[in-house]
Parts: structure tokens; C-alpha cells; sequence
């Protein structure tokens, strides 16, 4: 009676804390942003890197029986669809180098781990509230989710981590200064501004994002 009781008790908690977490976080709908493909991947860090030629930049539309367009597409049947995958790799990836960086110049401490976690974090918060206060001052309609402005922030983490990497690399662990970080940053910035405006929905929607670009690539 006593392991029924205890065992109802943990169902009916774990019930409860499940309830409440569905109320903040639709599983149902993040489970969209990760249906990749190792093709769709590859196609989208090429995307986010060398934005200049690609069309078009809509996103596909699945079709009903009754010929109207219903729910977007997945990300591995439409390239220009945000994703989850790519962002939440691509931050996992910029901690580990910058921690890694910092052990072989021998300043690694186990709390960085951490610190550059919540730093990252932070800036991602900050950045999708600023973009909410802004649209909302400027009365600009925005058609675009939260999960999808969590997205499109956290691709700006493939440029970074390009730019740290070349700029190490060429300097010899020296750092990410001097003319090669500096060249590498300002490609990747255009780049992921670029890439932010084109995948925006909507002219003054796009002309905000890109006015607060410099903190979308302040990570």
C-alpha cells in the first residue's frame, strides 16, 4: 500500500510538472525546428555564410486537400525554414572553443564553462526583447513565433565561430585582433545581416532587424 501510495503520489507530481511546463514550452511545435536532414544542414550553414546570391527567401507552404496553404514546411523540406538545430550546435560549439582557447593559453577554469553559457544566453534574451519592445513602439506587425526569433538569433554563433577560428588559426593563438579578425568579422557580419533582413517578413519589420544587427552579432 505504501509503494501504491508513494507511486501515485510521484505520477500525479510528475503530471502536474509536465502541465506546467507545456503551458511555457509547446514540445509539439519545437519538435518542428528540429526535423533536420544532413543535407538541409549543410545547405543552410552555406546559406547563412554566402546569403548574397540565394532566391527565393519565402517559406514553402504545405498544400490542404481543399487546395489552401495550411502550416510551413519542416527545415528539411524547406531551406529557407528556421531551425533549432543549427543555433542550439552552433552555441554548444562557441563554448567549447572559447573555453578550449582559454586552456591553451592557459586561463581555463572550470566556472567559464558556465559564464560563457549564461553570457550567450543573456544576449539571445536580451536581443528578442529588444526586437519585441521595438516592434511594438514602431507598431510593426510581426507575423513571425517566438521559437522563430530564437532561431534566427542564435545562427549569428556560425559567424562567430568562423571569425574566431580563422582569426586564431592565422594568428597563431596570439588572439582574434589584427587585420584578419577584424576583415573576417565585418564578412560575417554583412553576411548574417544580410541573411536577418532577407528573412524577415515585411520592409519595415526587415529595417529593424537590421538597425539592431550590430547586437545580433555581439555574442
Amino acid at each position: 500500500m505504501a509503494a501504491q501510495f508513494v507511486g501515485q503520489v510521484g505520477q500525479n507530481a510528475f503530471k502536474h510538472v509536465e502541465q506546467n511546463v507545456n503551458r511555457w514550452v509547446n514540445f509539439s511545435a519545437l519538435k518542428h525546428y528540429f526535423n533536420v536532414t544532413n543535407g538541409y544542414v549543410i545547405n543552410k550553414l552555406f546559406l547563412v555564410l554566402f546569403p548574397w546570391r540565394h532566391k527565393p527567401w519565402s517559406r514553402k507552404q504545405a498544400v490542404g486537400p481543399s487546395g489552401q496553404e495550411g502550416w510551413y514546411l519542416p527545415p528539411r523540406d524547406d531551406v529557407n525554414s528556421p531551425d533549432m538545430y543549427i543555433p542550439v550546435m552552433a552555441l554548444v560549439t562557441y563554448i567549447l572553443l572559447s573555453t578550449l582557447l582559454a586552456g591553451l593559453r592557459g586561463q581555463f577554469q572550470p566556472e567559464l564553462l558556465g559564464y560563457t553559457a549564461s553570457k550567450a544566453a543573456v544576449v539571445v534574451v536580451v536581443e528578442i526583447l529588444l526586437l519585441k519592445l521595438g516592434c511594438y513602439f514602431l507598431s510593426i506587425s510581426n507575423e513571425s513565433q517566438l521559437l522563430d526569433l530564437v532561431a534566427y538569433s542564435g545562427y549569428k554563433f556560425v559567424g562567430i565561430i568562423v571569425t574566431v577560428a580563422i582569426a586564431e588559426l592565422v594568428n597563431g593563438g596570439k588572439g582574434t585582433g589584427g587585420w584578419v579578425g577584424w576583415s573576417v568579422f565585418f564578412y560575417t557580419f554583412l553576411a548574417n545581416s544580410l541573411f536577418l533582413v532577407s528573412s524577415s517578413y515585411g520592409q519595415r519589420y526587415a529595417f529593424f532587424t537590421i538597425c539592431i544587427a550590430p547586437g545580433e552579432f555581439g555574442g
